[in-house]
């Protein structure tokens, strides 16, 4: 729609809106700078002469929080057919008068301001609208904020900086879409006449602008469902005026379209439950604006609450920066200040010029006065202010062509001081006794309304003339706002915002750690902010460590998920094939090379192999995650706190037999279920064990002696007890122990073990829970034994599992960090790859799929990737990615990474046996085609392999400085010909994310063919069916032999209820057989089936093929030979 305004034949103005949209259709107006001036005169040769056209430009943001691009001030008009795309994308052309045009279009410049605490006036109240009195105002001018209907104030975090912006952007320009009956009712804005003076009729205005901003709501939300305004209103005490404004403002949201939460506090609110919740809101994306109810109880400082709102959620515009901003010269705040923002729109729709014009301010509030003066400043205008100190208040209100009284004085401003034909907007609302009035009073303003009437050119009514405008504004601020956090959102979305870190690149390529080192990365709070992440969706952990929050999930489940790859690799070799190193390198080369948001999803090492043989896992070279001191030590204390639930499950067991060997039933009841205070409660966890007994009481007094026994006794069976104590220390003596040799514990000696902290049942728990709640079940479940009459003993039936989640409660939140390329990187879980299934944790690829995604509705194009990794070679940990982790999170993968060298496949084509601390043969060193073909079969078994999951395969070649052309160009061929969609050479570890630009490419290409995803075995078939399967298709083996204990345990789980659970192979990673010795690809033999067990909580059955090492040992020279500080920096030398 197009506003117009013209003279009348009969010279009185009027304001008329008529749809010129059609006229425009074939018109093709230049919007740059350059042909803005022939643009507009184009476009008015179409109107009425006595229009002219101005614009005011939409609100647009930058693709990030920190920095929002200016808008040309000019702009090509939009017929109504199109107008519902426009909200954020056109700016839309207004028509006034000639002589309004030049003041809308002036843009001013701004500058970065500094947070400061300011003085605002204490904020009385009084509803400005029909002829109903609900508290009078103060009449001083001192307290002129109580002249405002009532303050609304807003806060967002630290999602954003401040950015340069106009006048006119944070005004906003909300205009109507079509000739509503709100329109029409405007139309008649300024009919009413009363001996000259034109009543400007603030209530329809008012009502077409939340007309308005309904339609701009709706219009945009049929393009983009999940786009929603909210608005927060807080309140405190049950004031009458307050319940009444509140209930104003929320009626008025409904009407808009935005939607509200209500945060209702008792008057007895202390300022630091005040500040909090304010805080709370602050921290929410999803929240837009902010309004905290005035006046406030004596014992809150409006002053610090008004401060504790972040200025981008300030809809009120009250804020030291807003106010700050509006008053200099040379800056614009977020938000104009609702109430003089409205008076600004009433004094426009006159159609009278403001720039250039006398205008007199009266009062100076921080609400009202002082904001009026400075934006009539801004528009040009000469503003005189005025106040209680002001002398010859009368002749300086003479000069006035344009006066806004907000005094708080009962008809302070008579008729005789006002200049012939002047525009009055009478901000005041005054209680007067009036007994002729059903309440026995009367609403007057500022001014002497039966004088002034006959000498003001323009007039507004009290009340229903500014009143009405200010929650109008709030709607619109409001909406202004939730503009702004779309567009900062889907620039998020678009990776625009993640700022790379340039790499230092030397040759020869320096050790791991001199790398890590020679790089500042950036604070993990810039990473955070950069891929989206809300100030309460983060915690910091140090500089460079960060936990996020899993409620992320909420707040982006709306989102189309990213890209999912997941790398794995040939058979593995000493010689390593570099899985780790060419995570990174992909996520760098698709981040900081290719502008695609990525994120690299990897476990946490354990520190048994960081201080032995192995070394870090943080990958390697230019390709590696920082800090990698802190990624291969403690991190966050996630392995300890797996390391703690695991070992007081342990103490929990043999505590338990401890107990009820010698005692009598009556003994354990009083014991489990003392009385307090005389009455004896069941806890939650022992209902819970209740119902599993199929004893449905809940008081214990019910309980008949049977129950009494079958509740208070496990009867753990000793000989069936699996779970075993952990330590995240590689220590073969502690293999195998006897416990319990104590004298205080005869009787009661066993023997056990321990693990690697990494191969505990809990951690595989926290790899494949969805959620805290999720956890506390799969804790729960854990089986840990057996009792004498075959029947599982849980740890819900030895009442831990609420304390186990507890220990758990802040490891479940993934840990964030980045690549030496500032890219994002998530870090959690490490559950082995043998026991367990050897990839990092759902949650944490949940997440990140998330944070890569896009809206709905969007192109597919700008979705992001994330980049996980498998454990061990492709024959086990890709096919529990698959059949175990994607089962349970659901998630779909788009494509696997295939990583091989030359050295380890000519290895499998028959090369030498590689010894530690040994010089590398000669045949690894030159070109030996012969051999590398052979090995070659081994890569085309794992691609086939790949294949039958219905996902594209990529191969990266991850090359040395000896491979040769040659090589690279026939593992190519053979990998073509075996199915993969491309193989790559990667060279990463030596340029970085430039090292593997290829094979982003190749990704990329292969994420958008399609796939046909599919389990390898029903879930459903049985276990003795499952593992057949595996053996056959994964490991080309001819069948499985299972000896009788194997058989026993699927009779066992057959019985127990877990033949449902999807099967976690345990077996050497070093050969596609059980035999270790075996390279390439072996054939002719059978998979021997030695054991089955169970981890119920994770949710699969492990089958033992061999002897599986849960504890690993230390060589003869581990790596912390060379591990030490350096005192001067206080850094870690000698990891790698």
């Amino acid at each position: 729609m197009i506003r117009i305004a013209h003279r009348t034949p009969t010279g009185s103005s009027t304001i008329n809106y008529l749809d010129a949209s059609q006229r425009l259709l074939q018109r093709n107006l230049s919007t740059s700078s350059s042909s803005s001036s022939s643009s507009t005169s184009s476009f008015t040769a179409a109107l009425p002469s006595s229009c002219k056209l101005t614009t005011r430009p939409r609100i647009l943001l930058s693709p990030t929080h920190s920095t929002r691009r200016h808008l040309s001030s000019t702009s090509t008009p939009v017929p109504s057919s199109s107008r519902s795309s426009s909200l954020l994308h056109k700016p839309i052309p207004l028509l006034r008068p000639p002589h309004a045009a030049t003041n809308q279009t002036r843009r001013f410049q701004s500058l970065p301001v500094q947070y400061q605490s300011r003085t605002v006036d204490e904020l009385g109240g009084g509803i400005l609208g029909k002829d109903k009195v609900i508290k009078t105002g103060q009449n001083s001018s001192s307290t002129e904020a109580g002249l405002m209907s009532d303050q609304i104030v807003s806060n967002m975090g630290s999602l954003a900086q401040k950015r340069v912006m106009t006048l006119e952007e944070a005004m906003g320009d909300i205009r109507p879409l079509e000739l509503s009956p709100e329109l029409t009712m405007m139309k008649k804005a300024l009919k009413e006449e009363t001996a000259g003076a034109k009543v400007i009729d603030g209530k329809a205005i008012a009502k077409a602008i939340v007309s308005n901003v309904k339609s701009e709501i709706q219009s945009f939300q049929a393009q983009h469902p999940t786009f929603q305004p909210r608005l927060a209103i807080v309140q405190l005490g049950e004031k009458e005026d307050s319940n009444v404004y509140v209930s104003m403002k929320k009626k008025t949201c409904k009407q808009a379209g935005i939607e509200y939460t209500e945060h209702h506090m008792p008057e007895s609110t202390t300022m630091a439950e005040l500040l909090r919740t304010i805080g709370q809101l602050n921290a929410d994306p999803s929240m837009h604006g902010i309004l905290v109810q005035l006046p406030l109880p004596a014992h809150i400082d409006a002053k610090v609450v008004t401060e504790s709102i972040d200025p981008i959620k300030d809809v009120d515009g009250f804020h030291t920066t807003n106010i700050g901003r509006l008053a200099k010269l040379g800056t614009t705040p977020d938000f104009v200040p609702c109430t003089p923002k409205g008076v600004l729109e009433l004094i426009r729709s006159t159609g009278v010029e403001i720039e250039g014009k006398n205008a007199v301010v009266v009062g100076r509030s921080d609400v009202v006065g002082a904001p009026t003066f400075h934006l009539l400043n801004k528009s040009n205008a000469t503003v005189t202010l005025c106040h209680d100190k002001t002398q010859n208040l009368a002749e300086k209100v003479k000069t006035a062509d344009i006066l806004v009284v907000a005094a708080g004085h009962a008809e302070l401003i008579k008729g005789e001081w006002l200049k012939k034909g002047a525009i009055v907007i009478d901000v005041g609302i005054n209680a007067q006794r009036d007994l002729s009035k059903k309440s026995g009073v009367r609403l007057v303003g500022d001014v002497e309304y039966a004088t002034a009437q006959h000498v003001a050119g323009h007039i507004t009514a009290v009340p229903g003339g500014v009143g009405p405008m200010t929650v109008a504004m709030l709607m619109e601020n409001t909406l202004l706002s939730a503009r702004r956090f779309w567009e900062s959102s889907q620039a998020a979305v678009m990776g625009s915002k993640i700022q790379p870190l340039p790499l230092d690149l030397k040759t020869p390529v320096p050790s791991d750690i001199d790398i890590a080192l020679s790089q500042t990365p950036k604070v993990i709070k810039q990473v955070a902010e950069e891929i989206g992440l809300g100030p309460d969706e983060f915690e910091l952990y140090g500089k460079f460590k960060a936990k996020v929050d899993p409620d992320v999930l909420k707040r982006l489940d709306h989102r189309v998920n990213g890209r999912y790859v997941v790398v794995t690799g040939i058979t593995p070799t000493p010689l390593g094939e570099g899985k780790s190193t060419t995570v990174v390198g992909l996520v760098q080369a698709l981040g900081a090379h290719l502008d695609k948001i990525a994120f690299g999803c990897v476990r946490q090492p354990s520190q048994g192999p960081t201080f032995g043989i192995k070394g870090g896992a943080a990958g390697g070279g230019y390709s590696q995650i920082i800090p990698m001191d802190e990624f291969n030590l403690h991190l966050t204390g996630d392995i300890h706190a797996v390391t703690a639930a695991n070992n007081l499950l342990a103490a929990a067991i043999d505590a338990r037999m401890f107990h009820e060997k010698g005692a009598t039933d009556a003994m354990l009841f009083n014991r489990l279920c003392p009385k307090k205070k005389g009455k004896r409660v069941f806890a939650p966890v022992m209902l819970d064990r209740l119902q599993r007994l199929g004893i449905h009481k809940a008081h214990p007094e019910e309980l008949t002696p049977e129950e009494v026994s079958k509740f208070v006794r496990l009867d753990i069976d000793p000989a069936t007890i699996t779970w075993q104590r952990v330590l995240d220390t590689n220590d073969r003596f502690l293999r195998k122990i006897e416990v319990g040799r104590n004298p205080t514990e005869t009787g009661h000696e066993r023997m056990t073990g321990f693990d690697i902290a990494v191969a505990s049942e809990v951690m595989a728990v926290l790899a494949l829970s969805a959620d805290l709640r999720d956890m506390r079940q799969r804790l729960g479940k854990m089986v840990v034994a057996s009792n004498r009459a075959g029947q599982p003993v849980t740890a819900d039936d030895i009442g831990i599992g609420g304390a186990l989640a507890v220990l758990m409660k802040d490891a479940i939140k993934p840990n964030l960090m980045q690549t030496l390329e500032g890219t994002p990187v998530f870090v959690h879980a490490g559950p082995f790859a043998n026991i367990a299934h050897g990839n990092s944790s759902v949650i944490a690829d949940r997440i990140a799929l998330k944070l890569a995604g896009v809206e709905p509705g969007m192109d597919s194009s700008n979705m992001g990737y994330v980049v996980t990794e498998a454990g061990f070679g492709a024959d086990i940990g890709m096919e529990k990615f698959f059949d175990i982790k994607c089962r349970v999170s659901n998630l779909i993968p788009n494509a696997v990474v295939l990583v091989a060298t030359v050295k380890a496949l000519k290895m499998h084509g028959g090369g030498p046996e590689v010894v530690p601390g040994k010089p590398l043969p000669e045949v690894y060193l030159n070109e030996n085609l012969p051999m590398l073909e052979a090995g070659c079969a081994n890569l085309t078994k794992h691609i086939q392999n790949a294949k039958k999951f219905g996902v594209p395969v990529v191969v990266a070649i991850n090359k040395f400085t000896s491979d040769t052309e040659q090589e690279m160009a026939l593992i190519r061929k053979l990998a073509l010909e075996a199915g993969a969609s491309d193989a790559v050479a990667c060279d990463n570890w030596a340029k970085g994310g430039l090292g593997a630009v290829d094979l982003g490419k190749a990704v990329v290409e292969a994420c958008d063919k399609p796939s046909d995803f599919k389990y390898l075995y029903d879930v459903k078939d049985s276990i003795e069916s499952k593992i057949e399967t595996i053996a056959k298709e994964m490991y080309g083996a001819d069948g499985i032999d299972l000896s009788d204990e194997a058989r026993e345990k699927i009779s066992t789980y057959t019985r127990q209820g877990f033949a449902g659970l999807p099967i976690c192979m345990a077996k050497t990673h070093l050969s596609l057989s059980h035999d270790p010795t075996k390279k390439g690809v072996p054939t002719g033999f059978r998979l021997p089936i030695r054991d089955i067990r169970a981890s119920v909580g994770a949710g699969f059955l492990y089958p033992l093929i061999g002897n599986m090492q849960t504890m690993p040992g230390l060589p003869t020279r581990p790596s912390f030979y060379d591990i030490d500080i350096d005192f001067d920096t206080g850094r870690v030398v000698g990891l790698f």
